[in-house]
């Protein structure tokens, strides 16, 4: 089995309880991750100075071939990887004592833009905390410039934040929790495909065939957080992912706010909470992000773009109706309106194309831009 460099630092990266923490430990004792393939079991071990089953040389095998096996998938599929010690590897990340030894990306976003920001949230996102990413996202675009938007790409906020970064002409980065043989969930490949063509990233830690679980997901939090200068929870319930983001962006030092709900709104709990216990500020708009990252405002005239071409009667109705029933159903739509139901589904997917609605579960929509 002939292993390139590629695949000896894949193979490394795969040792069981790796970060970058206790693989910089390592190479400072082995040199390099070949070495660390290249010596027999008890030479490994006398080097390292302990008994450790990671020495077994079955074991190093194994995961060399997986990594063989990797490193093609890469030069077949135009991935980008980069090692925890290359020039290339994030350096908001490379901070990071957890850091992941390897990352991978589809698309030619930057891993080291001026500003970023982590915009993440429930899956259970109202049109409440979409529309407040909408705007809040239009808002960095005219009043900061290029700012990259970091997310999860899941179902909520996390994927109105990348609409929004790809509707306002913002670069974002979408960190996965599986291998970039596949795109989770299923219902985002086009908003994947769509960050890549506008000069994003798809972004993972993990091997090509490896399939999401829920430690995965906890663990790409931390990547998340990593990647930017500020987390920013638009909204949670009193549990959740985004609650660990923000957690973790506070041990990393990063900036922490959230948004504001009604004390009555379950998905408004969590936020509240982070400002009660003085772990988030509270943000309510762009200019409260700007006075508290110290960014300076863009100077000059402003350029005078086409935000939102005019509708038509038929989409203006939707709008208008879903604006004053927030969380409406397609069923809902059908009576209320009275649109026949396979109209309004063809209708309904194309606003849906055209970023003016987005759809929420359990079958309902919402508005996620100002028209």
């Amino acid at each position: 089995m002939q292993a390139s460099g590629l695949a000896y630092k894949i193979a490394f990266s795969l040792l069981r309880g790796m970060n970058a923490t206790t693989a910089g430990e390592m190479l400072r004792r082995l040199g390099s991750p070949e070495e660390f393939f290249r010596l027999d079991a008890r030479s490994l071990r006398s080097r390292m100075g302990v008994k450790s089953d990671l020495a077994d040389s079955e074991y190093r095998s194994s995961l060399l071939e997986i990594a063989v096996s990797e490193a093609e998938f890469i030069a077949d599929n135009n991935v980008r990887s980069c090692f925890f010690t290359d020039q290339d590897y994030p350096r908001r990340l490379r901070e990071c004592a957890d850091a992941p030894v390897m990352l991978y990306s589809l698309g030619n976003g930057c891993h080291d833009p001026l500003r970023s920001i982590a915009i993440v949230g429930t899956r259970h996102a109202t049109s409440f905390g979409t529309n407040f990413v909408g705007e809040l996202v239009r808002a960095i675009k005219e009043q900061i410039g290029d700012v990259t938007i970091v997310s999860g790409l899941a179902y909520g906020i996390d994927i109105a934040a990348h609409r929004a970064a790809l509707q306002y002409g913002l670069p974002t980065t979408a960190v996965v929790a599986h291998g970039l043989r596949m795109i989770y969930p299923a219902d985002h490949r086009g908003e994947a495909a769509r960050i890549v063509k506008a000069g994003g990233s798809i972004v993972t830690e993990y091997i090509s065939s490896a399939s999401p679980n829920r430690g995965a997901f906890l663990a790409r939090n931390r990547i998340v957080a990593g990647m930017a200068d500020a987390v920013i929870v638009v909204e949670s319930d009193s549990r959740g992912g985004a609650l660990c983001t923000a957690r973790i962006g506070s041990e990393y030092n990063r900036e922490v706010f959230a948004v504001p709900g009604r004390p009555c709104d379950t998905y408004s709990r969590g936020c509240n909470n982070l400002i009660a216990n003085n772990a988030a500020q509270m943000l309510t708009d762009c200019d409260g992000l700007i006075q508290a990252m110290g960014w300076p405002r863009q100077t000059g005239e402003a350029r005078q773009t086409e935000l939102f071409k005019p509708l038509s009667p038929l989409h203006q109705r939707i709008v208008d109706h879903l604006r004053q029933h927030p969380d409406a159903s397609v069923n809902d739509l059908v009576v209320q309106l009275g649109i026949p139901f396979a109209s309004l589904s063809s209708t309904l997917f194309e606003m849906e194309m055209a970023d003016l609605i987005i759809t929420l579960p359990g079958g309902r929509y919402g508005v996620i831009s100002k028209t």
